[in-house]
């Protein structure tokens, strides 16, 4: 299921962090793994080209990562793309997590697929800077919801 796609009804996001483990779980080696990772970020929709831009580039990432957010009807909808394949792939299992939930299940959620799945273990130091400068960003966007709103 696409995050872009995802409707109220959809998982929870317990669930699709219980979905993602399962997958990961499947998979043998870390070798295989990193492929499945690439696969996930080559079915990222397309990233508007207006977003590219310097204002919505993420800092503390080794490669280029877009990242937008978008309020819609009570949620955040969460758009981003890298030009490293292993970025996109990281990209993509962060927005089904995250991408299309209220302002306060993102933050109330900690993201511990990330250790379940093994990727805080074979990520590069450079791509878990990456990986922490995504979250903040995420994190940091729905406590801004949550603060306006309050």
């Amino acid at each position: 299921m696409n995050a872009g796609t995802m409707t109220a009804a959809a998982s929870s996001i317990a669930e699709e962090q219980e979905d993602l483990i399962g997958e990961f779980a499947f998979f043998d080696d870390w070798m295989e793994r990193y492929q499945y990772l690439i696969d996930l970020g080559r079915k990222l929709p397309e990233f508007p080209e207006e977003y590219r831009r310097d204002e919505f580039k993420l800092k503390g990432c080794q490669s280029q990562v877009w990242l937008v957010g978008e309020k819609r009807d009570g949620r955040l909808v969460f758009h981003a793309i890298s030009d490293a394949a292993i970025v996109s792939g990281i990209i993509a299992v962060l927005l089904r997590v995250y991408s299309n939930r209220t302002p306060g299940e993102i933050v109330a959620t900690e993201p511990d697929f990330i250790a379940e799945i093994g990727l805080d273990a074979h990520l590069s130091p450079t791509r878990k800077n990456g990986l922490g400068a995504m979250l903040t960003a995420i994190k940091g966007r729905a406590q801004a919801e949550l603060d306006a709103a309050a």
